[in-house]
């Protein structure tokens, strides 16, 4: 274990803190952060992403921000080999790597030993992709029934890819998923989680998010980027509902209330995601003050990289 980079990680559903969080880890602890956010690794979508701009970053150095234009297609290989090349760099100049961010996929790519992302023949997506998606989604009901339980009917990529997986390899995607897990991790890794008790006082924080993303400018930014739109990118929470908007499908209030809506549920799939993981510590801070929080948060990181 003493030979393994010690890494830190902050997670959490969206509005819930955590970039505030990782700032002052990253001043206390020598830190600089690696964005764990499939979303905030495309160009010129910031407001939407909720990147933070350059004077809330606090002179702390960012990464994996801004990889590529939104017209690219971002994987999670491409992830975790953008991530891993980050933590050798921050690492190797002596500073401590802090993930922050809500993608719970991206982040065990990272952290698990196993490979999420098997290869498989050339040609499988293809024919699939020439299926109804009630045939897909069927087929996977059937063959991986968790997989499916963890993936809405609607997310036809995702459907896609677990169905890949089987026809490609023999196995399902939970199969390599269990043996991912039972893999040995190449980083000693420090999990804090943030949340909160009452889910109304979260969802007021992600309402008032909204509002305050479309002050900002987001109708703006998502008419400068709607027509580079990449099937990735297009696809991200925000950008998606507007589009809906600009090409008249939706009114304005119309579309800014499905955005809420949808952020929620958002919220609510990424803490089913996190709280798998038996190894995050979690805290509220609804229910303690932030500073507390942060003074029991930065003790234990303190003594987990010692």
């Amino acid at each position: 274990m003493d030979s393994k980079i010690k890494i830190l990680a902050v997670v959490g559903p969206t509005a819930s803190g955590k970039t505030d969080l990782s700032l002052r880890l990253a001043k206390h602890l020598d830190g600089e952060i690696i964005s764990c956010d499939s979303m905030q690794i495309y160009r010129e979508m910031n407001i939407g992403t909720a990147k933070p701009s350059m004077s809330e970053r606090r002179g702390i150095p960012h990464h994996l921000f801004d990889v590529c234009g939104p017209e690219n297609e971002f994987s999670c290989a491409n992830y975790k080999a953008y991530a891993e090349a980050a933590i050798m760099d921050i690492s190797g100049r002596g500073k401590t790597p802090i993930f922050c961010g809500g993608t719970g996929l991206y982040l065990s790519s990272v952290l698990r030993g196993g490979n999420l992302s098997p290869t498989v023949p050339d040609g499988i997506r293809e024919s699939l992709e020439k299926r109804s998606p009630d045939e897909n989604w069927d087929e996977l009901l059937s063959v991986d029934p968790e997989a499916a339980a963890s993936t809405h009917k609607n997310n036809v990529k995702r459907v896609i890819r677990a169905l890949e997986i089987y026809h490609g390899t023999g196995k399902t995607k939970t199969e390599w998923d269990k043996l991912s897990l039972e893999a040995e991790s190449p980083y000693d890794a420090l999990i804090f989680g943030l949340d909160y008790k009452s889910r109304d006082t979260l969802y007021g924080r992600i309402n008032r998010r909204v509002d305050i993303m479309m002050e900002e400018g987001l109708e703006a930014e998502v008419r400068a980027v709607a027509s580079r739109l990449g099937k990735t990118a297009s696809q991200a929470i925000g950008y998606k509902e507007l589009l809906c908007y600009i090409n008249g499908d939706l009114s304005y209030d119309e579309a800014v209330e499905v955005l809420k809506k949808n952020t929620r549920n958002y919220a609510k799939r990424q803490l089913t995601w996190f709280r798998r993981d038996p190894n995050v510590i979690w805290s509220y801070p609804d229910s303690e003050s932030h500073d507390a929080i942060f003074e029991n948060i930065v003790n234990i990181a303190k003594k987990h990289l010692n």
